[in-house]
């Protein structure tokens, strides 16, 4: 009885040793298999759906703002222009420490919400005209965490508009993005202009 156990065993292990020699060195996982189903056909309601859902993903997948540096913005601090918005986005308690010259207060807790609100009741909240999502909006906070996502933010709201200007050479190419953010923020603003905290 032993020895019938023992040599079954041993046949199994030869077996299963074989065949795993003779197996293909690519997994069986990737056979393609055709469908021989047609395309579902849809709706114009189905179709509308599939594609606003389409638009939503797309301005809900992974995206940075370009970001601007501190010799970029200090120019922009001295002589702001009315169609480009710097908003600071800490809460109001940050903002006793200070703030970047012409930059002005919409924290990030009340962005959402606020870039849905009427340019009246804007006004009435904040003190400052609603942006026009065709304005720039420069973002920062204390460390550059908050502005990357206020920055998302404004871009899920509509915020998206892209100026490209491409003249023939040897005339520059100018571009402008519609949401900038200062990912050095308040702390290296600070630094870079010697401020007492």
């Amino acid at each position: 009885m032993i020895r019938t156990t023992i040599a079954r065993s041993a046949r199994s292990i030869l077996v299963r040793n074989t065949l795993l020699a003779s197996r293909p060195a690519f997994p069986a996982f990737q056979i393609r298999l055709e469908s021989n189903i047609p395309p579902k056909i849809r709706t114009p309601e189905e179709q509308a759906r599939k594609d606003a859902k389409d638009r939503m993903n797309e301005l809900q997948h992974d995206w940075d703002a370009k970001e601007i540096t501190y010799a970029e913005l200090k120019p922009r601090t001295n002589t702001p222009v009315a169609d480009t918005y710097l908003i600071d986005v800490r809460e109001p308690e940050e903002v006793v420490q200070g703030m970047i010259p012409s930059a002005v207060n919409l924290p990030l807790s009340d962005l959402g919400n606020s870039l849905h609100l009427n340019p009246a009741t804007f006004l009435e909240k904040h003190g400052f005209d609603k942006p026009g999502k065709d304005q720039q909006l420069i973002f920062y906070c204390r460390s550059g965490k908050r502005s990357t996502t206020a920055s998302d933010v404004a871009k899920r709201n509509g915020f998206t508009k892209y100026v490209d200007t491409i003249h023939c050479l040897p005339v520059l190419i100018r571009a402008s993005y519609s949401i900038l953010n200062y990912k050095g923020s308040w702390l290296e603003w600070v630094e870079k202009e010697n401020i007492r905290k």
